[in-house]
């Protein structure tokens, strides 16, 4: 475990425990970099009003079309409750009861006759360029490498985005870990976390690297709007919960599987 107050402040003074954004202050590690899975959606499809909610993802009638989904419950039900009306931060609470898990099956089963579905990540934007679906629920990460990289003309749904962290952790027991501290309290500051969003489109796990992101790569492409924590997209954010499906993924996983072969 490392210890929080051993954690320095942000670069603009903010305390560690205000500066750090929700669960990234774990006892078993320290927050790096925050990647969502988001909505994404085809703007070809949709030449006048485009869809902005998580809403409209379950909304066939007003946003007709495909909706391409991954073929595990992780993040999907999720989305469903939500969709359902359930606030982000009563979304575990909710799905900790047989009535909860219902209502977001049901709400998956409203438009079960419009998914198709896909094993991975990579797979997803694909089958988005492809026409097979036009909105699918993705990693944001790859469809930023869609839209910058390849010039897909795709967009992003961050209404209700489920964020994903990535931790520094030292194993108990190390030989090293004097050094090994100074170098996860070196990586975890503000313009280490900032810096990161040169190379790719995750989000850094403190408040106070927001105001220091500057450009992706070699490009002008503005990277703070791209972030998952950035306070315009982060809104709504609700936090992956690895607790929660380390202490029920096999039942869900086993009911998501039966409602996929009905």
């Amino acid at each position: 475990m490392i210890n929080p107050s051993l954690v320095p402040p942000g670069i603009d003074g903010t305390p560690a425990k205000d500066d750090f954004i929700p669960n990234a202050l774990h006892e078993c590690g320290l927050g790096n970099i925050v990647w969502s899975n988001i909505i994404a959606f085809d703007k070809t499809h949709f030449p006048g009003k485009k869809p902005s909610t998580i809403q409209d993802f379950f909304d066939v009638k007003k946003f007709p079309g495909m909706r391409g989904m991954l073929r595990r419950p992780n993040g999907v039900i999720e989305y469903a409750i939500m969709a359902d009306g359930v606030a982000p931060e009563k979304v575990y609470e909710v799905l900790s009861t047989e009535k909860g898990i219902e209502r977001a099956f049901a709400k998956l089963s409203s438009i079960k006759d419009s998914m198709i579905f896909f094993d991975t990540y990579a797979q997803g934007p694909q089958m988005l360029a492809d026409g097979e679906a036009v909105m699918i629920m993705s990693a944001n990460g790859r469809i930023f490498n869609a839209i910058t990289k390849e010039g897909k003309p795709f967009d992003i749904i961050w209404d209700h985005q489920i964020y994903n962290m990535d931790y520094y952790v030292i194993p108990k027991g190390t030989k090293n870990k004097e050094n090994a501290l100074k170098f996860v309290l070196f990586a975890t500051g503000s313009q280490p976390l900032a810096d990161q969003t040169k190379y790719i489109s995750y989000g850094p796990a403190r408040k106070s690297s927001v105001p220091l992101i500057k450009t992706y790569m070699d490009t002008d492409i503005q990277m703070a709007a791209h972030m998952p924590t950035a306070p315009e997209n982060f809104k709504t954010a609700l936090a992956n919960s690895p607790e929660w499906w380390a202490d029920n993924q096999d039942e869900i996983i086993k009911r998501y599987n039966a409602w996929l072969t009905k």
